[in-house]
């Protein structure tokens, strides 16, 4: 099943956790053993597995030791740099969205229609 299928939170973690189960017994791994590479608890790793929701850390490390963390690259990858960012501010990438400006001049010249 593929998770743009999935419309709940509670059947995407179910999927992610039979997944990484999947490759945890394909890579002859006991949930003991993954549990104590990955630096967390064997329930830890049970309720993750039993799509049950988890730190994100605890999520990351698993990752690691089922060689998965470098993919997460293709899940998020580095944003580029905008053209207009690059020419508007080249050494000083902005750091936030900026808020849309309200056209002063049409709140100067705007009136009640009680006004003559």
């Amino acid at each position: 099943m593929k998770f743009q299928e999935l419309h709940h939170d509670a059947a995407t973690l179910q999927e992610l956790g039979r997944r990484l189960a999947r490759l945890r017994i394909d890579m002859n791994l006991t949930q003991a053993d993954l549990a104590r590479r990955a630096g967390v608890g064997k329930r830890t790793l049970e309720r993750l597995e039993a799509g049950e929701t988890t730190q994100t850390r605890t999520l990351f490390r698993i990752f690691r030791e089922l060689d998965l963390f470098e993919k997460l690259e293709l899940l998020l990858p580095e944003p580029g740099t905008r053209p207009l960012h690059a020419v508007k501010q080249r050494d000083n990438p902005p750091k936030r969205a900026s808020k849309k400006k309200t056209n002063r001049t049409t709140m100067k010249n705007w009136k009640w229609g009680d006004e003559a």
